[in-house]
């Protein structure tokens, strides 16, 4: 059974609980190629060995899982962090600079369905090792390219994407496979709180070691020593729980489809789709600002006389601080307050995680715009509207995980994971960031010599992600009329009690 404090047990074929029982239940469902749960006897039983997952080494694989992540969005903020210092020392353009974090996004995106097919099929511990491995090497590598050698740069950035695509799908199937409820939710929260806390710290970290040690490459060797022991930790402490464990008492869930079945049954879940096209705008809006947002302050200080122009390195890195502290603290209070507000609209209102979504996504574009047009006049007010705005986005970092984890069924959550962090990556950002550099330098091309219009065309072109924001909250609207409904359905699928195949074809 389901251990109170968040932990799994499994319940041996007689009903007893022991601590390493000899069988359990294979559950099958609905699909196509599939007759459906056989009418008559008892599930299969599957002999094989099956660990006690306690509640301490749950809570300790889950701390394990939030520290990797951590990592990840640090070393994916970090050049960022030093955008400046990158610029100076490639002599690159807006355009080319956003090309960094277009092709990191981009390996990233195609290969998550990869990921997310092995992860619904193969051991998912070993599968982040491995990819953990091939980030920290790669990211260590990147550290050593040469003024004359930027598409190298650019090259490592994107093999980057190629580890933290499996951990990206495959973590929060873990974490939804160790616990259930309420608790899930907090669990999911505590390992989503991460993302822009990680994202924060990888400003401050990368702006911090490039001051103190004169040399932005350094920047990019200090999450590959933590992720060296980021390894050791996941190898010695996260354990495979079986698929469906917390939602099936402990017991097993295995099914006989194929991929293309499990993607036209995603493809017929209203409320994934609608949810995923909802993060997809979420994921184009944190893109772009996340990369500009400090470069973007920087020129507002240069147009206000407060601060001279960088025409060498090292630049100032003061903005990518002040930015990634407010990015830690917006994402620690905006996934706290999401949280616990999702967990008291549970008892009332069905649909509330998408509308509190909604909420999130609809509130953040006016404070965005709001700082985006006020930069020029009072750094101080930007700042505020910014941190309001990301406090706003951050409610829905755990809240959009929890809605894929009940309306999808156990064994085709790592394919969800994956698919919706394709979409959301293709058509968000995975583009965004090299989108908003190339409309600046086209703005800018008519006034090349202007810092006014270096300036105003980077604003005009970051203006276009608060109303991308709205067509956001809309889509979480809409998810919002079809959730109840599928998350029923996933239930009786998984608990075995629904006779309607798992896949529309």
């Amino acid at each position: 059974m389901e251990n109170e404090r968040g932990g799994i047990r499994m319940e041996s074929m007689q009903g007893g609980t022991g601590s390493a029982p000899a069988a359990r239940h294979t559950r099958s469902y609905g699909s196509v190629g599939d007759d459906g749960p056989d009418e008559e006897g008892p599930p299969r039983k599957v002999q094989e060995e099956v660990k006690v997952i306690s509640a301490t080494r749950s809570y300790l694989a889950v701390a394990v899982l939030c520290y990797i992540n951590l990592l990840n969005y640090m070393d994916r903020y970090t050049i960022a962090g030093v955008l400046l210092n990158v610029q100076s020392y490639f002599n690159i353009k807006d355009g080319d600079a956003g090309l960094l974090q277009t092709a990191f996004i981009c390996s990233f995106m195609l290969l998550a369905p990869l990921f997310g097919y092995l992860g619904d099929r193969y051991n998912r511990k070993w599968l982040m090792v491995l990819a953990v491995f091939v980030w920290t090497v790669v990211t260590l590598g990147s550290s050593f390219v040469t003024q004359s050698h930027f598409w190298l740069l650019v090259v490592t950035r994107g093999l980057v994407g190629v580890g933290e695509a499996s951990y990206s799908t495959i973590a929060p199937t873990i974490i939804g496979d160790l616990f259930t409820g309420a608790l899930r939710t907090w669990m999911l929260s505590l390992f989503y709180i991460f993302i822009p806390v990680g994202s924060g710290l990888g400003y401050i970290v990368g702006s911090s070691v490039a001051d103190i040690t004169g040399d932005w490459h350094w920047a990019l060797r200090v999450t590959p020593i933590l992720g060296m022991v980021g390894i050791v930790l996941l190898i010695a402490l996260v354990p495979e729980p079986p698929r469906g464990a917390s939602d099936l008492q402990g017991e097993a869930l295995k099914e006989r489809t194929s991929y293309w079945e499990d993607i036209k049954y995603l493809l017929a879940n209203r409320s994934f789709v609608l949810s995923s096209l909802g993060v997809t705008a979420m994921a184009f809006m944190t893109g772009a600002l996340a990369f500009w947002t400090p470069v973007f302050l920087s020129h507002a200080q240069v147009l206000q006389g407060s601060r001279v122009q960088c025409t060498k390195e090292p630049c100032s890195n003061t903005d990518s601080l002040i930015f990634g502290v407010v990015t830690v603290v917006a994402g620690i209070v905006g996934v706290g307050i999401g949280a616990a507000v999702a967990r008291r609209l549970k008892k009332s209102m069905p649909d509330g995680d998408p509308l509190l979504c909604a909420v999130g996504m609809l509130g953040s574009a006016p404070c965005l715009y709001l700082a985006m047009v006020t930069a020029d006049k009072s750094i101080a007010s930007s700042y505020v509207f910014i941190a309001l705005g990301e406090t706003l986005l951050s409610l829905n970092w755990a809240v959009v995980a929890d809605i894929l984890l009940y309306v999808v069924i156990p064994t085709r959550r790592s394919t969800a994971e994956a698919l919706q962090i394709t979409v959301c990556h293709l058509l968000g950002d995975a583009g965004s960031p090299y989108l908003i550099g190339t409309i600046s330098d086209s703005l800018r091309s008519s006034y090349p010599d202007s810092y006014l219009w270096k300036f105003r065309s980077l604003e005009y072109s970051l203006l276009l992600c608060p109303f991308v924001g709205v067509f956001g909250g809309l889509f979480f609207l809409l998810t919002s009329l079809y959730v109840e409904k599928d998350r029923t359905t996933a239930r009786e699928i998984t608990a075995g009690n629904s006779r309607q195949p798992a896949v529309v074809s």
